[in-house]
């Protein structure tokens, strides 16, 4: 039997409670000498069980085996293109970096796991800390296979076709234009609504993402809590064979097991997975003049250790209004401590409107290296009549980490790798005139 329909609950961080059959959650306790309906009583941690209460992250699940039963032998599996910080495998000189859409793989059929492919890793997955960047390329479901990562929680970001997400928790459908979260350690396959599906991964080691402070903003904007929705109970009652397989230490690992892991019938707790729609981000900027900080455009962020320093965030630049009064509206020139992996979901990007960042495609400007708009894009800003000007049609996003990011062999030798990119800002022209301000 099988009951995994979507549905879901408001909020993010929430504590929520959530039942597919009345009374399988026990009333005033966790763990009942016995359980409703013959269940299993289980917890999983995303904390330490002495973490702080504002980050102590936990759920308990019951379910109709525990996890230790949904087990077997494990063996080595083939990682394919799946790589794990640290990966040197390639050395590529100082540069900016951009990258053509991957196509689809012609004649092979390959799930969301075996069609994940590493471009960058950055930081160690060994002493949680750090990421990978990854877009995957999904040509089949999941059938009776399922996976988790215990290495590192994983932000899904469609870009073209849809995912739906069976979890253990409940069903995500997310589509291009909506991200999915998927905390560390929690089990799921994945379906293909539309035949084959396209997008982008953050696998994030460090610290789990959560929404970013406002400070001054204040309580509202930015990515507000109520719009992340996290599934309802859904559980899947099925006994054939099946194919577990686990992302541990930087590999995978599979073990055929005889029934379906995705067996919650009811939880509670924090620790769950979510998705969000990115249009409805309320974004903030400038009201008279100059540009802010690209932090304003954080919808997720891990810290780190150092304060006011991120493991990774979770940046979008989505629709919004220009307004600023004698000012260079697109990001400014600059060098920074981060390291920014930046796609591109769909339109243009107002950093680069000369050409060669299409949507699919994906650029790596790394830890204090230069960057910029490129030339048609700084000629146009310079000369434009500043009126208001609403960008449209447009949403990009980056994964920006305080770790250096080493591009894979995988990625430097693709053929969508974009042999002039790195000479861009040579198109500048010289307009330096000392005989007049």
């Amino acid at each position: 039997m099988t009951t995994l329909t979507p549905g879901y609950m408001s909020g993010f961080g929430n504590g929520f409670e959530t039942e597919a059959l009345p009374g399988a959650l026990p009333v005033g306790r966790n763990s009942p000498q016995k359980c409703a309906y013959g269940l299993y009583a289980e917890q999983l941690s995303g904390s330490p069980f002495t973490a702080p209460r504002a980050t102590n992250e936990r759920s308990w699940l019951y379910r109709i085996r525990p996890t230790v039963a949904h087990w077997g032998r494990f063996r080595r599996a083939d990682a394919r293109a799946w790589r794990s910080a640290p990966c040197a495998e390639a050395e590529l000189p100082p540069a900016p970096l951009r990258w053509d859409p991957i196509p689809f793989p012609e004649g092979a059929a390959l799930s969301l796991i075996e069609g994940m492919h590493t471009i960058t890793t950055a930081g160690d997955a060994a002493t949680l800390s750090g990421i990978a960047a990854h877009v995957y390329l999904a040509t089949r479901p999941m059938t009776d296979e399922y996976f988790y990562n215990a290495d590192g929680e994983m932000l899904f970001v469609p870009q073209q076709g849809a995912l739906r997400l069976l979890t253990e928790f409940g069903v995500i459908d997310a589509t291009p234009g909506e991200i999915a979260l998927i905390p560390r350690g929690v089990k799921f396959r994945a379906e293909l609504p539309e035949g084959r599906a396209r997008g982008y991964v953050c696998e994030n080691y460090g610290g789990a993402f959560t929404l970013p402070e406002r400070g001054p903003i204040g309580a509202n904007c930015l990515a507000n809590p109520r719009d992340f929705l996290t599934p309802v109970a859904a559980y899947e009652d099925r006994e054939g064979p099946a194919l577990l397989t686990v992302k541990w230490g930087g590999a995978l690992w599979s073990a055929e097991i005889g029934h379906s892991p995705l067996d919650v019938v009811a939880w509670h707790g924090n620790y769950a997975p979510c998705k969000y729609d990115l249009r409805r981000f309320s974004p903030v900027g400038p009201i008279l003049f100059d540009h802010a900080d690209p932090s304003i455009f954080t919808v997720l962020t891990a810290p780190s250790e150092t304060p006011g320093t991120a493991n990774v965030d979770f940046v979008i630049f989505p629709e919004r209004w220009m307004v600023a009064e004698n000012t260079f509206r697109p990001p400014w020139y600059h060098m920074n401590c981060m390291s920014e992996f930046m796609g591109l979901i769909h339109g243009v990007y107002d950093a680069k409107t000369g050409g060669g960042f299409t949507p699919g495609g994906f650029s790596l400007h790394n830890t204090m290296l230069p960057h910029g708009p490129d030339a048609d894009a700084f000629e146009a800003a310079s000369n434009a009549e500043l009126k208001p000007h609403k960008l449209e049609g447009t949403l990009a996003f980056m994964f920006e980490t305080r770790f250096p990011q080493r591009v894979t062999a995988y990625a430097a030798g693709l053929p969508q790798l974009q042999a002039d990119y790195p000479a861009y800002g040579l198109a500048l022209r010289r307009h330096f005139r000392p005989d007049r301000p």
